[in-house]
């Protein structure tokens, strides 16, 4: 091989041909540099054939720099690549990006040089240098990443390295990490947990792609089951990924896992150190990386020898990326196992529909256990008619289901409840001129955080304290807060329940490891009675004492132009019914809803899960709605409101008309305002005959757009604004 087809990430040229030096040897697959005009680029050796481009003549190809020293991308990895980039008609550069993980490991091992603090005592303590020694204690980093943990500029931090408040450490960068022990604490199973456990070992021997759906209700082992899946793996020398959906499980996992194995297993998310990613990403690449857990990024990683992918909680929307190369980790996940030829194991406890039909038709394998384990029974479901127990004026809380939480304090016994509404109110007005707080960069309201004491939008980040006065009419002391957020239910337990410990569990109050920690510490040793959060305390978690579920508003997913509204407000609801009565004491769960008639809360009051999948299904498949039909959303932006608008008219004034394709839009977007872009949507409803991506593809290639516009396309969509 004298010349080279090379991927390089540049999305204006993605394929590029160059000559192989004399005494150079490449694969497919490998990372090499480059020259592109007077820089250097990086780029991966691809198969020609693989990759159109226009043929450069031998004289005028320039030469591969270098070789860099990591393992190359392997075939089934380069298919996955390709694979997602057709499917979510992405360009194949930002897919092969996220393979990559970490841009400092590409240069081999070595040393750098980290800062904590020493213990010494400053001779001159500033106010900056207190709050950096507070913010600091346990944390050890670059300069600069402990400069963003303090809040600080790295001129404190430099100072106090000069005073010998902070010492410097030298750190191993490719140091390994301890390995796990298959056999550490071997679990006693149940027989419907050992025989769901034989099938995974068996699949994991047989080295072959298996998809497995463990449908599974909350409470019946299944993390215990798929764990001898992951031990067999262990014990061959294979690789292991686990996908969470969220940090903020990633502690309870952790936790599980190092009881079971001896040791933690290996993160990857976006919230690790820059030098915590390198180390990860080479072990990774190496071999060395036994089980890895992370978000979905991890999905990509290049693994050396990977022998089992587990999807946990593998219904959740968060494995769906909206924005860059969007695509949803749970499908890509069975892809990537297929291309490996390996076991993928999805497991939930409320599948998405999709899963479930796969599993109907026979392409999933699907393992069922029905039954909690130790004996613990499910939570009785009831349903609180605000209708016709509305509660007091001015509260949110039905009277039963105050007296219940009241019964649960008296017993020494813990209750949740759940609003998946951060801050303390979704509106602030002002009470005199009807002034509503808008974001500025979005069409959103601002929400109240009281703990925090600011103005947030969800949206976009930005961030305003509340003021003094109305900004519009400038009456003092006039803001109102509508509506009910966590924050605010929590005041109003406070109020009724005074003796009771209550505990806000959002994203804003569990924003790291240690925090996270904290709080699992604090519910087991029963140091709070009342838990009130989000969406992040319905799965993953496990508190014994934890007897009484209370869901505030039921109704609130149904609301908006969700057209999965229904399935994930029962799997949500689903979800956190299934934290009560997880020990020895049976658990009740209480839904306040002013639409009990609803087929979704109808299911979720008789405990009957296959009900509502079977008249949703026949809800979707009348609309030709996934997965009897396909979905495609092209989202239009720009800064400038006309470009979006006569854009988004241009792409829907030239439809592909096809019997078996329906475009409807284009319409502003329910979100037509984000992060300082104006936004239009165009939504695609395809049979399953047709042939979306080529469609879509056609449609779009030959249309010009003004610079500042960007079109995107979302296939199997799941967000909506």
């Amino acid at each position: 091989m004298t010349r080279v087809r090379l991927l390089v990430f540049n999305p204006a040229l993605p394929v590029l041909d160059y000559r192989l030096p004399a005494g150079m040897a490449v694969e497919f697959g490998q990372l090499v540099m480059a020259p592109l005009g007077p820089r250097q680029v990086l780029g991966i050796v691809w198969e020609p054939e693989r990759l159109g481009g226009d043929e450069v003549p031998e004289s005028k190809l320039r030469p591969i720099l270098e070789v860099l020293p990591v393992p190359p991308f392997s075939t089934p990895l380069r298919r996955l690549i390709e694979w997602c980039a057709d499917y979510y008609v992405a360009p194949i550069n930002a897919v092969a990006r996220m393979a990559l993980g970490s841009m400092a490991a590409l240069r081999g091992g070595g040393t750098t040089t980290e800062y904590r603090l020493s213990g010494e005592e400053p001779k001159r303590l500033t106010p900056q240098r207190a709050a950096a020694m507070d913010a600091l204690h346990g944390e050890q980093a670059s300069i600069r990443e402990l400069a963003e943990y303090a809040g600080v500029s790295e001129g404190v931090l430099r100072g106090m390295v000069g005073a010998g408040i902070l010492e410097p450490v030298t750190v191993d960068l490719d140091r390994p990490y301890p390995q796990a022990r298959p056999d550490f604490a071997q679990p006693k199973l149940s027989e419907a947990q050992q025989a769901a456990a034989d099938r995974f070992v068996s699949a994991v021997k047989e080295r072959k792609f298996v998809p497995f759906l463990l449908d599974g209700v909350t409470g019946s082992g299944k993390t215990e089951c798929y764990f001898e899946a992951v031990a067999e793996a262990i014990r061959e020398n294979r690789q292991v990924l686990v996908l969470l959906p969220e940090i903020a499980l990633t502690e309870n996992f952790l936790r599980r896992f190092e009881a079971r194995f001896g040791v933690a297993p290996i993160l990857w998310h976006s919230s690790l150190k820059q030098s915590e990613r390198r180390r990860a990403w080479r072990a990774i690449v190496s071999g060395q990386a036994q089980v890895v857990v992370g978000a979905r990024s991890a999905l990509f990683m290049p693994y050396r020898q990977l022998g089992l992918i587990v999807v946990d909680e593998a219904h959740e929307v968060s494995f769906k990326q909206d924005d860059g190369v969007r695509y949803n980790a749970r499908d890509v996940a069975v892809i990537r196992a297929r291309f490996e030829s390996i076991p993928v194991i999805l497991a939930s406890a409320t599948p998405a529909l999709e899963s479930l039909q796969l599993a109907e038709a026979g392409v999933y394998t699907k393992i069922d256990l029905p039954d909690r384990f130790g004996g613990a029974t499910l939570p009785d479901v009831s349903i609180v008619d605000l209708r016709k127990e509305a509660p007091e004026r001015g509260r949110w809380l039905a009277p039963r289901l105050v007296e219940e939480m009241r019964e649960r304090l008296a017993r020494g016994e813990q209750s949740l409840l759940f609003l998946n509404r951060r801050g303390y109110a979704p509106l602030t007005l002002c009470r005199h001129c009807g002034y509503r707080f808008q974001c500025p960069n979005c069409s959103a309201w601002l929400v109240e955080h009281r703990l925090s004491r600011r103005l947030a939008c969800h949206h976009c980040g930005h961030e305003v304290p509340p003021p003094e006065a109305c900004p519009e009419c400038q009456t003092p002391d006039c803001l109102v807060a509508c509506g009910p957020g966590v924050e605010r239910i929590a005041d109003e337990v406070s109020e009724v329940l005074p003796d009771a410990r209550v505990a806000v569990v959002t994203s804003d109050t569990l924003n790291s490891p240690e925090k996270i920690s904290e709080f699992v510490a604090a519910a087991e040793e029963k140091l709070i009675d009342v838990i009130v959060g989000t969406q992040i305390v319905t799965k993953g978690y496990h508190f014994p004492e934890l007897t009484l579920v209370g869901v505030v508003d039921a109704d609130l997913g149904l609301e908006g132009g969700d057209l999965r509204a229904a399935e994930r407000t029962y799997q949500q609801v689903a979800q956190v019914a299934g934290r009560a009565g997880r020990g020895e004491k049976p658990g009740e769960v209480l839904i306040q809803t002013r639409h009990p008639e609803a087929a979704v809360i109808a299911a979720l009051a008789a405990g009957d899960r296959d009900a509502f999948y079977e008249a949703e299904a026949e809800a979707r498949k009348d609309a030709f709605a996934p997965p009897f039909g396909r979905w495609a959303a092209i989202i239009v932006s720009s800064e400038d409101e006309a470009e979006a608008r006569d854009a988004a008219r241009t792409i829907g004034g030239t439809r592909p008309d096809l019997p078996d394709v329906m475009v409807l839009g284009p319409a502003p977007a329910p979100l037509s305002l984000l992060r300082g872009r104006y936004r239009y949507r165009l939504l695609i409803n395809a049979r399953r005959s047709a042939k979306l991506q080529d469609v879509i593809r056609a449609w779009l290639a030959p249309l010009q757009f003004a610079q500042g516009v960007r079109v995107s396309v979302d296939i199997d969509p799941y967000s909506f604004v």
